[in-house]
């Protein structure tokens, strides 16, 4: 989190020291964001090894970031986030909005970026036609400023945008800074040479329009804390290859035997081409020996470390293992929460989070589809309902259902039944 005092900021608009300064702060924390994109990818470290000139230098990345951050922001927004309120309440303004803007899909890329890189981060703008919309936008693009004091409140967001040629090669920078009231764009050739804005207009969203999603309070990766085990993994997976290789070309060594020559028999061939075409060599005497020399290979013993650094890649980021043997298919829904239980509480902090970015931007719509003339609304009052993605026991839970029929009121006691989450009562139930 970049923070700087309310004094640094004493106008409208940050000043051209203030903003290199930020910048500056972001551009040093971009290599981070940098090297977990690639790990994502599966550009690890071990893809970059070299090895002395003749040696095998098998590079195995094995995709333990991505199964990491797909379990986690699956878990946490694989099915679509949904938007509850009071029946008093009416919010259709804005759910037409968020579904204008495809809501889930940016939902879901903020979830991704939020696990992959520790902070997502979303803008909020108006279209052509004036509605509000909202995308993710990459972390390493983008950041929030807020104020050094306890409220930590938003002071501006920053916005980088590159200029290319046809080429692809960068030629200038563009940077937006949003405030809570305006949008100021700044062109220049790098950060460092940063002035005064071209231009400076209004936004109408009342607060800064772009909202930091955080993973936790240390804005970490959910596999950034493994990525010394991920190494190691690699590096002894490669490394059983390059055994293997070496086996494979290991050395004849010949005990006794000073020297070849070609057989009196007019074969014509030496004793090297006769041990690769026919398999034989002949020794001079009784006391020669021949045999391979190659490196005593423990194949248990490297196993055992596998498994041993795959279960404490998969304990440490606290998502579990799908394909071990405990997650049995006839498990019941209990027991598969227990196993579950650290992927939990991990999905239980980023939804903290999460929510918290929710509900900024429905703050953000609010303000602005208010100022369009459509009803108020009242942020506080709506509810975020996340929905995990599990394997789901029908029988089960209409087994709960009947045996609560009548003790619990049908319009609580329905929707937990995951064919009917978006069940709503009409006046008539009620």
């Amino acid at each position: 989190m970049i923070q700087r005092s309310h004094q640094a900021m004493p106008g409208a608009l940050p000043s051209p020291e203030l903003l290199r300064s930020v910048l500056r702060e972001h551009a040093r924390n971009c290599a981070r964001l940098s090297r977990l994109s690639a790990y994502y990818d599966g550009a690890h470290d071990v893809t970059r090894r070299e090895r002395r000139k003749g040696l095998p230098n098998t590079r195995i990345p094995h995709g333990y970031p991505a199964y990491i951050s797909d379990m986690a922001a699956g878990y946490l927004i694989g099915s679509p986030i949904r938007y509850e309120y009071d029946p008093s309440d009416e919010i259709e303004s804005l759910c037409q909005a968020l579904r204008a803007c495809d809501s889930p899909s940016v939902d879901a890329e903020l979830a991704m970026q939020q696990s992959v890189f520790g902070r997502a981060v979303e803008l909020c703008y108006a279209d052509e036609n004036a509605r509000p919309r909202c995308i993710a936008v990459d972390p390493r693009d983008a950041f929030v400023v807020y104020s050094d004091d306890e409220l930590a409140r938003p002071l501006f967001g920053v916005y980088l945008r590159y200029e290319t040629d046809l080429r692809g090669n960068r030629t200038g920078l563009r940077v937006n800074v949003y405030t809570d009231s305006l949008i100021a764009r700044y062109r220049c050739a790098q950060a460092a040479a940063i002035r005064e804005p071209l231009e400076s207009v209004p936004h109408y969203f009342g607060a800064v329009p772009l909202t930091e999603y955080w993973n936790n309070a240390c804005e970490r990766g959910d596999f950034e804390r493994v990525l010394p085990l991920i190494d190691a993994y690699d590096l002894l997976q490669s490394d059983r290859v390059n055994d293997k290789q070496q086996f494979a070309d290991a050395l004849l060594v010949l005990t006794g035997v000073m020297g070849l020559t070609a057989p009196e028999d007019g074969d014509g061939r030496t004793p090297g081409e006769r041990l690769r075409q026919d398999k034989t060599l002949a020794l001079p005497d009784s006391t020669a020996r021949v045999e391979w020399l190659t490196k005593e290979t423990h194949e248990s013993d490297a196993d055992v470390l596998r498994r041993a650094l795959s279960e404490d890649i998969h304990k440490f980021s606290m998502v579990p293992d799908l394909t071990d043997e405990q997650f049995a298919a006839n498990a019941s829904g209990v027991a598969m929460r227990y196993k579950l239980l650290g992927l939990e509480q991990l999905t239980g902090v980023k939804e903290r989070y999460f929510r918290e970015g929710l509900r900024c931007r429905v703050r953000l719509f609010a303000h602005y589809l208010a100022l369009l003339g459509e009803r108020e609304i009242v942020p506080e009052r709506v509810r975020f309902i996340f929905t995990r993605s599990l394997p789901v026991n029908d029988t089960e839970q209409a087994q709960i259902v009947r045996e609560l029929h009548g003790i619990v009121p049908d319009e609580q006691l329905l929707p937990q039944l995951s064919f009917l989450r978006d069940f709503r009562p009409d006046a008539s139930q009620r």
